[in-house]
């Protein structure tokens, strides 16, 4: 591979050299933290550690993609042990609902909640589970995503990226430098960026052209393929250029040297010859180049825009934000912290549940989202205290069914066959009403906002789907809370199953007030209070 002659990444390198090896020996969390509280402004407006129903409820929610159950949220509040917090995160990330979580926060990152045209969703979905089950490297997971041609039935699901982007070169182009480089050059099909004086037409261009000769080839049996020619050169213009200057392109990342081609003789460019009905196969493919030069341990783009990624996953936003808009007039907020993270990802073998383990370890991602006493506003740029998180579509539907107790009510029915994959099977349909409701448009970036539309309002508060959970059902949260004779145990199962915390003083007496004179319609009373607690900002979020 030739050498990478970007400054910018030699700079990047010398400087992390510089930060580990000073201090290597330390822990990733412990660096991560001192390199957060190096800012001045961060001493002055850093929350506290949160709480352990705080922390408990953040966790789970940003590794199993749900909040635990009752009888886990009593179990951990009651844990004694100074290090319950090292032992949550091993569990959490041990667990089959990370896997399931991170399937479905790859599947709307990755595909943006298309239509499975070519290759079923199922089939794409389940890749990506028994991929972050197995804790497949990170750099691996991108090649097979980015080299899968639909050709091998045991890869074809990975082939769902290109095949259901119906091959278009120009989608694709766009689609992997914006993830999996973090550079979103939406407008540079056209011309250089107008914005972005780093975005450059002809490094479009450069990976455009390890696409171009790549097309959607259906065979007689009507399958799809993403077949590939071995022929096929690229030329542009820009709008904006008066003479209309043509130009060509050479395969190349942003920053990088054009890739140096072998030639063959007219004739012999082939493994599989193009004919009628017939996939062609080049002896070189420009595809399985890219897969190479781009998910490549070498190539500190790909490992910075990982780490970022990853990163603002279990933070709520980027070293870099947005985190597909990394170029020097949106400079990192912590260059030094972004560098290290980029170089420990590659350290550790692009080992993603390595690198969550770390972050979620920090006492950065720890913090609370409580402001301090006697501060008003903090930057979000300073990571001081945890930022206020909408919930996907897909973490607010298995929130919901656990918190009303319907999981908890299936897992009793299915008794010694109860499973993670028993549960998603059974329960997994009820997803698909709340991306419909919260969920973004298909084919486009899911939005994240904190306000709720009108429907989503009335979904929650009306919805005949939710409020079914709420009727009496073994094992259920109503069906528990109506086994209880005190209104203080009430309150307790009440709010541990919903917020994943104890109530406070004043709750519990809310609690009590609304069930006193209720005898004969207590059952409606209890599905009340938990339909109150349901609605709330507080269930809604995750903080």
């Amino acid at each position: 591979m030739p050498q990478r002659v970007n400054p910018f990444c030699i700079a990047a390198t010398l400087l992390v050299g510089l930060c580990t090896s000073v201090t290597a020996q330390q822990p990733l969390h412990e660096r991560i933290d001192e390199l957060i509280a190096a800012n001045p402004e961060f001493v002055k407006s850093a929350a506290p550690i949160a709480s352990d129903d705080e922390f408990l409820r953040r966790l789970s929610l940003d590794l199993t993609g749900t909040i635990p159950t009752s009888a886990d949220a009593r179990a951990f509040l009651d844990n004694r042990s100074p290090d319950k917090r090292r032992q949550l995160i091993d569990r959490l990330l041990a667990s089959p609902e990370y896997a399931r979580h991170m399937r479905q926060v790859f599947d709307v990152a990755l595909m943006d909640r298309r239509v499975g045209k070519y290759v079923t969703e199922a089939a794409w979905q389940e890749y990506l589970r028994a991929s972050f089950a197995a804790n497949k490297p990170w750099d691996r997971l991108v090649r097979e995503i980015l080299t899968a041609d639909g050709s091998d039935p045991q890869t074809r699901p990975a082939a769902r990226f290109s095949l259901d982007r119906e091959g278009e070169p120009h989608l694709l182009t766009k689609d992997i430098c914006r993830l999996f480089l973090g550079k979103n050059f939406a407008c540079n099909q056209c011309h250089d960026s107008p914005v972005v004086d780093a975005y450059k037409q002809a490094d479009y261009y450069g990976v455009f052209a390890f696409l171009n000769r790549s097309y959607l080839f259906t065979d007689k049996a009507k399958t799809a393929f993403y077949a590939e020619k071995a022929e096929g050169d690229v030329t542009f213009q820009n709008v904006f250029d008066a003479t209309k200057a043509t130009k060509s392109a050479m395969p190349h990342l942003p920053g990088d040297v054009a890739m140096a081609e072998e030639t063959f003789a007219k004739g012999q460019e082939y493994v599989i010859v193009p004919a009628k009905d017939v996939r062609p196969v080049p002896k070189v493919s420009r595809r399985a180049r890219l897969a190479e030069r781009l998910a490549s341990r070498d190539n500190p783009q790909f490992a910075r825009a990982s780490a970022n990624r990853f990163w603002a996953m279990m933070l709520g936003r980027g070293l870099v934000h947005p985190i597909e808009l990394d170029h020097e007039g949106n400079p990192p907020s912590h260059p030094e912290l972004l560098d290290m993270l980029a170089h420990e990802f590659v350290e550790m073998s692009c080992d993603v549940k390595a690198f969550l383990r770390e972050v979620a370890l920090s006492e950065t991602y720890q913090r609370s989202s409580e402001l301090p006493a006697g501060v008003k506003d903090v930057s979000p740029k300073l990571f001081a205290v945890a930022p206020l998180r909408a919930l996907s579509p897909e973490q607010l539907a298995w929130s919901t069914m656990q918190a009303t107790g319907l999981t908890d009510a299936e897992r009793l029915a299915m008794g010694k066959n109860a499973s993670e994959s028993a549960i998603t099977a059974k329960l997994g349909g009820n997803v698909a009403a709340f991306i419909r409701v919260f969920g973004g448009v298909r084919g486009q970036p899911e939005p994240q906002s904190l306000q709720a539309t009108s429907d989503q309002a009335l979904f929650l508060s009306n919805g005949a789907q939710v409020r079914g959970w709420l009727a009496p059902r073994a094992g259920n949260l109503t069906d528990r809370l109506s086994k209880l004779s005190e209104p203080s145990a009430v309150a307790e199962e009440l709010y541990l199953s919903v917020l994943t915390r104890r109530p406070a003083a004043d709750e519990a007496k809310d609690v009590a007030e609304h069930l006193t004179g209720r005898d004969t319609d207590r059952v409606v009373a209890l599905q009340e209070l938990v339909w109150a607690l349901l609605a709330s900002a507080e269930f809604r979020f995750n903080h």
